[in-house]
């Protein structure tokens, strides 16, 4: 039974040094922070949502840039939980920094940089990624080469922060060095029947690539400020559906 754990525990290391030398982090944070994705965990190697790592997001739409955004704030939620102060860096920023409030951010905790162009916003990236006072940073731009998010993925090696490049109307999908690739649309919201006004903010979540993981796609809404994970059977049923069902009851 010693020999079977000694085993065990050998091929546990191995499979961390793996992970490290393919660009996940095997520090702390990233057993300790709970992101509160639910079933997403279990596309991610170790069921952990990878820190100190670089991850890709894809909106070809005005609407996907703004659902992207919503998905990226509740994320940037659980770093500054923990204290973590996060930067944004943004080529034409649309974000309207109090609505990160109802995201449990305090505005005055991230830090907001605005550049013209994509080449200066790669820039500061690098030399953000490489302090390791941050605890993430947001990246807006359009078009990276395969290079420069290689350049990006060396610099978290040594400082664990966690990067989140998020590419609006990109000329091409070309193939980055990022750990994962995702693209978020809005879902329609829901309210109790009689209820006015709008609902919480709803998500089609696709986690299009993930590095020794497996991509999937899922529907979650924010809620009581974490996320919250919608059932398969709510979410293939449409809104017409829904309709017959109460006009033949």
């Amino acid at each position: 039974m010693k020999e079977l754990t000694g085993k065990n525990e050998i091929i546990r290391q191995l499979k961390e040094k793996i992970l490290v030398i393919e660009g996940f982090s095997s520090g702390g944070d990233a057993r300790y922070l709970d992101f509160g994705l639910g079933p997403i965990n279990n596309s991610f190697p170790g069921g952990i949502f990878p820190v100190g790592a670089i991850h890709e997001f894809v909106s070809p739409t005005e609407a996907c840039f703004a659902a992207a955004n919503g998905f990226i704030s509740g994320l940037l939620n659980t770093f500054q939980k923990k204290g973590g102060v996060c930067m944004w860096i943004s080529t034409g920023r649309k974000l309207f920094p109090p609505v990160l409030k109802f995201f449990g951010i305090e505005p005055h905790r991230i830090i907001f940089i605005d550049v013209k162009r994509d080449k200066e916003a790669l820039w500061v990236t690098e030399q953000a990624l490489k302090c390791n006072s941050l605890a993430a940073v947001v990246t807006e731009l359009r078009n990276v080469s395969f290079a420069e998010s290689r350049r990006l993925q060396l610099a978290v090696g040594e400082s664990k922060v966690t990067g989140f490049l998020h590419r609006h109307h990109p000329y091409i999908n070309n193939t980055l060095s990022c750990v994962s690739r995702w693209q978020v649309n809005p879902v329609a919201s829901r309210l109790p029947e009689g209820l006015p006004g709008v609902g919480f903010p709803r998500w089609e979540v696709e986690l299009i690539k993930m590095r020794n993981g497996k991509p999937g796609t899922w529907q979650i809404e924010w809620l009581d400020g974490t996320f919250r994970y919608l059932p398969v059977q709510k979410q293939i049923v449409s809104d017409s559906t829904i309709a017959k069902k109460e006009r033949y009851a």
